[in-house]
């Protein structure tokens, strides 16, 4: 049952898209009917996510998951008075492109939640947007700890900037140090090189990887930072051989750290390369190369092999035929989803099995509330909107591929 208080609170503020949601539940485009034959009333659940330029795949494997949410929701009849259907937007991985999408997804009245996106810096400039227009955003991959915790987060000083986002993922807050106790403690090592991409991402992930490395007594041999685009690292893996570092961390995705990995490795092939969940994709070995044995990444969940429902989703996502593989997010996206549709069942029941006049501020509203068994794990969110399964995996560089090597939840 939604909370009356949480969503009266809700509804403060929106005033200026009353008229537009308050058709919402009587309008759309009628894409299913119910066993009797009757047209249903379309919800649309949002996607931004990168659908072209080096994280394309990544991007498609979002979309397609939550297009399989979508489908086996509407099969189900998981909310008999609805149907669901996605509508997707690219966002390129570039902040004024994930603006953009907000805008329009704001537009469409029958945009009741959107899923998305990849990047943090892209969620940045969507929270805002959405927030005030009471549209529900989960993303299944942010892993910044400042968009539920506000910039000041790193200082212990934690505030809610938005209402309206969620994500299914646990943040860079247990990322970075989880990956920092492993190598420290498992592997011996105790001198590193930090790197970041200077985007809320990587610097916040390097952050508390380097807090957490030196509180354990590790060492910091040098630090820099590179630009999203670089390729030429050769000045860079020169000043790495230099230092006496044992390890790169690098706080970055997967195209610029794995060209990293290749050429610090030409110059030394003694120094792996250690990074977070976004180079924790098989594309990786493509530019890192055959010597990219023995880098090490940290990545949210645990692996398929051992999640029953994540072996589920994986047949499922086999049958549907798509393409592209689901990848390192596609389990969260489909949650992610799953979380939206759970929310609008919860709104539906608690309004006579219709939408209510203020849908979008009812289905934010009831997100805080939404619990159930995911395909990554149980599904539920804290009062900042984090993911309360801080499941995490460490893997690593073994014969070409990833390869688990240790699975657990970091405690500070």
């Amino acid at each position: 049952m939604l909370h009356r208080r949480k969503y009266r609170k809700a509804l403060a503020g929106s005033a200026a898209l009353t008229v537009g949601l308050a058709v919402l539940g009587a309008c759309g485009t009628d894409a299913g009917t119910n066993d009797g034959g009757i047209r249903l009333p379309t919800v649309t659940i949002g996607v931004s996510a990168p659908l072209t330029g080096p994280l394309a795949d990544t991007g498609k494997g979002i979309v397609n998951s939550v297009q399989l949410a979508a489908q086996q929701a509407n099969e189900k009849r998981v909310v008999p008075s609805v149907n669901f259907k996605v509508k997707t937007l690219d966002d390129r991985a570039m902040a004024d492109r994930g603006k953009v999408n907000a805008r329009l997804f704001v537009r469409q009245p029958d945009v009741i939640g959107v899923v998305g996106p990849l990047n943090s810096r892209v969620a940045l400039t969507m929270q805002q947007t959405m927030d005030q227009a009471d549209l529900t955003l989960v993303s299944p991959a942010n892993t910044n700890p400042a968009l539920t915790l506000g910039p000041d987060w790193l200082s212990g000083r934690t505030v809610r900037p938005y209402q309206s986002y969620f994500r299914t993922v646990t943040t860079d807050a247990s990322q970075g140090p989880f990956v920092a106790q492993f190598v420290y403690r498992e592997l011996g090592k105790q001198r590193v090189f930090v790197i970041d991409d200077d985007e809320p991402y990587g610097l916040g992930l390097a952050a508390t990887f380097k807090a957490e490395f030196t509180r354990l007594g590790g060492t910091v041999a040098g630090k820099s930072s590179i630009s999203v685009g670089d390729q030429d690292f050769t000045a860079l893996a020169a000043r790495i051989a230099g230092s006496g570092a044992e390890f790169v961390f690098c706080g970055g995705a997967y195209p610029e750290c794995g060209r990293i990995s290749r050429q610090v490795k030409a110059v030394s092939a003694a120094i792996p390369v250690v990074g977070g969940d976004a180079i924790y994709e098989p594309t990786y070995m493509d530019l890192a190369g055959d010597q990219a044995e023995g880098d090490v990444a940290v990545s949210v969940g645990a692996p398929v092999d051992m999640v029953n429902s994540a072996r589920a989703f994986v047949t499922s996502y086999k049958i549907a035929g798509y393409a592209t593989p689901p990848g390192p997010y596609g389990g969260y996206a489909y949650d992610s989803a799953w979380a939206i549709v759970e929310a609008v069942k919860s709104v539906v029941a608690d309004n006579g099995s219709r939408l209510p006049a203020h849908a979008r501020a009812a289905v934010s509203a009831a997100m805080s509330e939404v619990t159930f068994a995911g395909m990554t794990g149980p599904v539920a969110f804290d009062q900042f909107g984090d993911a309360t399964d801080k499941q995490l995996t460490v893997y690593g560089v073994r014969n070409g591929k990833w390869a688990t090597l240790n699975t657990g939840i970091y405690v500070s």
